[in-house]
């Protein structure tokens, strides 16, 4: 399917939860946020209602996120369930990596096929610092049993913050030269509590590239076997890991994106930084078919707007939690 400009629209990202077991700084404020009561969450069956219409109008591709998204149960029978669905061809996780460890069998089994695990230090008090209180030695074991289970390309999130852990950027992106990791470079966003703490904060991708160019050698263009998504990959000599930049603030991926968001409060959210979205878990719980399910997904991609507006400042109440990574 495709929007008022021309855009193929083929990925959903869906939010299975609001609940997060970590408390990063630019995400939330140290209280945490108040969850959301339970009744008001879609559960598992409506999720793949709308996984299913979705399907019919071109979505080809599935995301699930948070939140963190392994604090959700029957994670996996979701998982199995979504790969049941003839036109989903990918189905991946956006995660913290903590839980991993003990559901990465049923998920590989359910059908899952890749993770993305956010890894924003190296060093131990620093991500403790970050996290509130989160253990990075846990991350690495999620790391670890994602290569093992052959859950590939694996992709390490890393949001780069000026006086933080921007001096890290050169060691986190030598970890392409061990091992065949992905790390993605991800410029600050002022999102939700963030908003106003990200001032004075912010790296550009261009001066993180222009550090690992000086420090680890000339960065070359390269591709991934399988998500591209909005980062642009480069490799560094011989490495068999690559090295990507999402460049969300200092230039944009708009013109080429082609996401949908849910909430886990079942709204259909056609652009992360704008506020229109199209409710569809009233009419799932009043009973209407995949069909009606389908036309209200494609009055959504109608509202997608041209680009985003970020410089704008965040419009939004709630957190990135919330609203779903």
């Amino acid at each position: 399917m495709k929007d008022t400009y021309h855009r193929e629209i083929n990925y959903l990202r869906i939010s299975v939860t609001d609940r997060c077991n970590l408390r990063c700084i630019y995400c939330m404020p140290p209280e945490g946020v108040q969850w959301i009561p339970h009744e008001e969450i879609l559960n598992l069956e409506e999720i793949e209602a709308v996984v299913k219409a979705a399907a019919l109008v071109g979505v080809k591709k599935v995301r699930l996120t948070g939140g963190e998204p392994l604090l959700r149960k029957g994670l996996d029978d979701l998982v199995r369930n979504i790969a049941r669905i003839p036109a989903i061809d990918d189905i991946s996780l956006t995660t913290n990596g903590l839980l991993l460890p003990y559901c990465v069998k049923a998920l590989k089994e359910a059908g899952l096929n890749r993770v993305n695990i956010s890894l924003d230090t190296l060093r131990k008090d620093r991500f403790r610092e970050i996290t509130r209180n989160g253990s990075l030695d846990d991350v690495w074991r999620g790391i670890d049993v994602a290569f093992e289970y052959g859950l590939t390309p694996v992709k390490l999130n890393t949001v780069v913050i000026r006086g933080f852990n921007d001096d890290e950027v050169v060691a986190i992106a030598g970890l392409t030269l061990k091992r065949p990791l992905h790390i993605r470079f991800i410029e600050l966003m002022p999102i939700g509590p963030s908003n106003s703490w990200t001032t004075g904060r912010f790296v550009p991708a261009e001066e993180i590239m222009s550090r690992i160019n000086d420090q680890l050698g000339q960065l070359v263009p390269a591709k991934i076997s399988a998500g591209n998504g909005p980062a642009q990959y480069y490799r560094l000599k011989d490495a068999p890991g690559t090295i990507g930049f999402i460049t969300s603030m200092t230039e944009h991926f708009c013109r080429s994106c082609n996401r949908l968001r849910l909430t886990a409060t079942g709204s259909l959210r056609p652009c992360l930084y704008d506020g229109l979205e199209v409710d569809l878990k009233t009419p799932l719980r009043e009973g209407v078919g995949i069909n009606e399910i389908a036309d209200l997904i494609l009055s959504a991609v109608a509202l997608k707007p041209d680009r985003h507006h970020m410089l704008d400042g965040w419009q939004d109440k709630r957190a990135m939690s919330q609203i779903g990574g």
